[in-house]
C-alpha cells in the first residue's frame, strides 16, 4: 500500500499525470483520489480520469452506472458500509420507510438508489431530503430509517424522531470543547443523547459509519485485486 502526497497547489495538469501514471501501472490494482481536492482542482474532472477498474472509491460514472442498473461494481465506500451494517445487524429494510437526509454524491445520492433497489438491502421506500426540503420533520417523523449526512451538528433531534427508528449517523462534526485535549471533539449529524433514548439502534460518532468506510474500501481493493469485476 502506498499514499502519494502532493502540495496543495498542484495543478490540474500535474494531479491528472499522476493518475494517469497509476491508471497505467500494472502493480497498482485500485487507489483514490482523496476528496475534496482544492478549489482550484476539478473534481468531476479527476474523477472521470480514473480508470474505472481501478476506481475502488467507486464514483466513477461507470461504477454508478452499474450501480443504478444492479450489476457488478464497485460500490462508494460509505454507502457501502452501510448496506453491510443494515444486512450484518438484521435490520430490515423492505417495505420500510427511510429517509436519506443529504444528497451528496458520496453518500445521500448512492445511498438512496441502494436502498431502493430490488435487492436483499433494498426494496425500501426511499425519500431524498435536502436544504431545498420545505418540512423535514414530516418526512423524519414517519421514517423506519434515518441517514443523516448533511454535515452539521444536531440537524436531527429528539422530537424529529419516531420510537424504535433506526438511525445511520454519517456526520462528522468538530464543535468547540473545552475539557477535551485538542479543544474540540466529534459529533454527528444526530443529537445522539436525545435520540438513542427513542432509537431502536443508532451509529456513535466517532467510531460507526466511519470504520464500514475504511473497511468498504479495502473490500473494493481486494475485489479489484482478484479481477472480480473487470477481469
Amino acid at each position: 500500500m502506498s499514499c502519494f502526497r502532493k502540495d496543495a497547489g498542484i495543478s490540474e495538469e500535474e494531479l491528472l499525470a499522476v493518475v494517469e501514471k497509476l491508471n497505467q501501472d500494472p502493480d497498482i490494482d485500485g487507489f483514490i483520489v482523496q476528496l475534496p481536492l482544492p478549489d482550484h482542482l476539478d473534481e468531476h474532472k479527476i474523477t472521470l480520469a480514473i480508470d474505472p477498474s481501478k476506481d475502488v472509491d467507486g464514483f466513477h460514472p461507470v461504477n454508478i452506472g452499474r450501480m443504478a442498473l444492479g450489476l457488478p461494481c464497485y460500490l462508494p465506500a460509505t454507502p457501502c458500509g452501510i448496506v453491510q451494517m443494515l444486512s450484518r445487524y438484521d435490520i430490515p429494510t423492505s417495505g420500510k420507510e427511510v429517509v436519506v437526509i443529504g444528497r451528496s454524491n458520496i453518500v445521500g445520492t448512492p445511498i438512496s438508489i441502494l436502498l431502493s433497489r430490488k435487492d436483499k438491502v433494498g426494496n425500501a421506500t426511499v425519500t431524498l431530503c435536502h436544504s431545498r426540503t420545505t418540512d423535514l420533520l414530516e418526512h423524519t417523523r414517519r421514517a423506519d430509517i434515518i441517514i443523516a449526512s448533511v454535515g452539521r451538528p444536531n440537524t436531527v433531534t429528539a422530537d424529529m424522531v419516531k420510537e424504535g427508528v433506526v438511525i445511520i449517523d454519517v456526520g462528522i462534526n468538530r464543535v468547540e470543547d473545552s475539557e477535551a485535549a485538542k479543544g474540540y471533539r466529534l459529533v454527528g449529524d444526530v443529537d445522539f443523547e436525545g435520540v438513542s433514548a427513542k432509537a431502536s439502534y443508532i451509529t456513535p460518532v466517532p467510531g460507526g459509519v466511519g470504520q464500514m468506510t475504511v473497511v468498504s474500501l479495502l473490500m473494493n481493493t481486494f475485489s479489484a485485486s482478484k479481477r472480480e469485476i473487470y477481469g
